[in-house]
């Protein structure tokens, strides 16, 4: 399974004050803004969301069809195939992508100590 490009989404206390800390890394603002709550934080191909009230616990996100750049790809798997061979593991789902659609979709699944897995597809 090609799931996409790979960030973490944290859930922050403040969102300035994580900024400044993730600046101070070497990280600097890719997308988001301060106004909608969420600032996407890059260090060459390290991908950071902070978001500031918006969801609980941290969320492990990968985008299908993305690259590191959020820029698409030519060959990728589609979300849909990806949640079709997930769940003929076994694996519980969460929340489900329409199977009768096309476009963007996602999924979320948990791993086996309740850490949040988001399969979001863009394109």
């Amino acid at each position: 399974m090609k799931l996409g490009a790979f960030s973490i989404s944290l859930s922050v206390k403040d969102l300035k004050v994580s900024r400044t800390f993730y600046e101070n890394l070497g990280f600097s603002k890719f997308a988001g803004g301060e106004e909608m709550n969420y600032l996407i934080m890059k260090n060459g191909n390290a991908l950071v969301g902070l978001f500031q009230g918006m969801f609980e616990g941290n969320i492990l996100t990968f985008n299908p069809g993305w690259d590191e750049n959020a820029q698409p790809v030519e060959n990728f798997d589609d979300v849909r195939a990806i949640q079709k061979s997930v769940k003929s593991k076994g694996i519980k789902l969460e929340s489900e992508a329409d199977e009768s659609t096309q476009g963007p979709a996602s999924f979320v699944v948990k791993d086996p100590d309740g850490n949040m897995i988001l399969i979001d597809q863009h394109v």
